[in-house]
């Protein structure tokens, strides 16, 4: 499995589509023709009510699931020709997941808990590991935290975290859903602000669902999901930053 030389996408749908109950009297489509394409370095929203699909696409998205139609492209690779070991492979590579709820490991420490994606691909610890770690833990300020247990930190401090542990295989795609929802203002903020800076100064691409239009609003992009459809595609403008032609080329490109 190799990367495409030259790719001009993180990220592309095209006409995908969801169903549920396929071939029984009570199938479903959730998703309907959906065409998405995010560029590198972009910091995009996907908003939507509930029940509209958003999750359904960021399975799709994360190659947790597979599309009942259309094809789904990561970093120029067509996931739809992969078999289910080669998708294992590439996300684990190339995606990082941020959730509303972190997922830590209470037994271990925040250090070993952002080890983990690195064990998991590599089979046994290092030194390497430990040093990755503890500079990602630096990046979202919790380095005089980072050998206390998960369970002994605040909500805010083990969402930082567990954005630590979605970068620690230094992913091209951040898929985070609702990565604040479970948050008060002050530790979404906080949280917030990481995840900008980790775009900034990396080039990391983002795509948070989030129902919080304050924090939506922050986004370079905003795309929004309604019964399966994208209804609007916009360049933030009011935060654009020198980047903001790849970004609008690319919402032109999706509109």
């Amino acid at each position: 499995m190799k990367m495409n030389a030259g790719v001009s996408d993180t990220l592309r749908l095209e006409a995908v589509r969801k169903s549920y109950g396929v071939g029984t009297a009570v199938e479903t489509e959730v998703l309907h023709g959906i065409d998405l394409r995010i560029a590198p370095g972009e910091f995009a929203a996907l908003i939507g009510p509930s029940g509209g699909g958003k999750s359904t696409l960021l399975n799709l998205i994360g190659l947790l699931d597979q599309p009942t139609h259309g094809k789904v492209w990561i970093q120029g690779i067509e996931t739809d020709k992969l078999g289910d070991a080669e998708r294992t492979t590439l996300r684990g590579r190339t995606i990082g997941f941020v959730f509303q709820y972190h997922y830590l490991l209470p037994a271990f420490s925040a250090l070993e808990n952002v080890m983990m994606p690195m064990l998991a691909a590599r089979g046994r610890p290092d030194d390497s590991m430990a040093e990755r770690a503890a500079g990602l833990l630096d990046e979202v300020g919790l380095t005089p935290w980072k050998d206390h247990k998960a369970n002994d930190i605040s909500g805010g401090q083990q969402q930082r975290v567990a954005v630590a542990r979605a970068l620690a295989m230094n992913p091209a795609l951040v898929l985070a859903d609702e990565p604040t929802g479970n948050l008060d203002t002050n530790s979404a903020d906080g949280v917030f602000d990481v995840l900008r800076a980790v775009n900034e100064a990396s080039g990391t691409t983002f795509l948070i669902v989030t129902h919080d239009p304050r924090l939506a609003q922050r986004c370079d992009r905003i795309v929004e999901l309604v019964d399966g459809r994208i209804v609007a595609d916009r360049v933030n403008t009011s935060v654009v930053r020198r980047s903001g032609a790849a970004f609008s080329e690319s919402a032109q490109r999706a509109s």
